[in-house]
């Protein structure tokens, strides 16, 4: 139990490190925070096996990764290119990106920051921590209840970036406070697929690439249609 909340608090203090930091810290500080994670759950006596990290795990993650961010991808171009659901890519803090720092966000922030961090600690480490105690159902219950709260702080200033977000939670602050709501529902559905993918892998190197391919493909896609006119 102490590991556990050992873990809890580097990823708090992670969250409002990237917060409160400029954004030039935002890798290093989600690189540091994975290497003190990993830290503690081999201090805890979990194996890189049980992180989902061995070396037989890595090969099959890569197998059922590669073929779910392919369907990612398709899920992607088929709505970008649907007027219906286009306008949703459209987003101000996309928009403003220069094509290097976009390359940067798609190469080096999403898969060194974000993906890494939140894929280690929640899917990883604390995962990994909690079956030990209660099973995987406890696990994947507590780490995306914790994944969905997580994305709260980023989900702030979504109605003002992006139109179809206003549209559809309102303006002001009751529209913050439902799009946060559906940012924290939303992101622990997801982190309850992604421990299912973890668990069915057995490897989180395939909720790593998946999230990974979410993440890109969705920067790409909107940075895209911020220049279709």
């Amino acid at each position: 139990m102490h590991s556990l909340l050992l873990a809890v608090s580097v990823l708090a203090a992670a969250s409002t490190l990237t917060t409160v930091l400029a954004d030039d810290w935002y890798v290093p500080v989600c690189v540091t925070a994975a290497a003190l994670l990993v830290t503690i759950a081999h201090r805890s006596g979990v194996s890189w096996e049980e992180l989902g990290l061995g070396p037989v795990s890595v090969q099959r993650g890569l197998d059922w990764g590669l073929v779910l961010a392919g369907a990612v991808l398709a899920v992607y171009l088929l709505a970008w290119h649907m007027p219906f659901t286009h306008e949703a890519f459209k987003d101000k803090r996309a928009a403003g990106l220069s094509a290097a720092k976009q390359l940067f966000r798609v190469l080096v922030r999403v898969p060194f920051g974000t993906v890494l961090l939140e894929e280690v600690g929640f899917r990883g480490v604390l995962w990994a921590l909690i079956i030990r105690l209660r099973g995987p159902v406890w696990a994947t219950a507590v780490s995306s209840t914790l994944f969905g709260f997580w994305h709260a702080p980023p989900s702030r200033g979504l109605t003002k970036a992006n139109a179809a977000a206003e549209g559809v939670f309102g303006a002001g602050t009751a529209g913050v406070i439902r799009s946060v709501a559906a940012a924290v529902v939303g992101t622990g559905i997801a982190g309850v697929l992604l421990c299912e993918l973890r668990r069915r892998s057995g490897s989180l190197i395939a909720p790593m690439v998946v999230h990974c391919a979410l993440n890109s493909f969705g920067y790409a896609s909107a940075w895209a249609a911020a220049r279709r006119q």
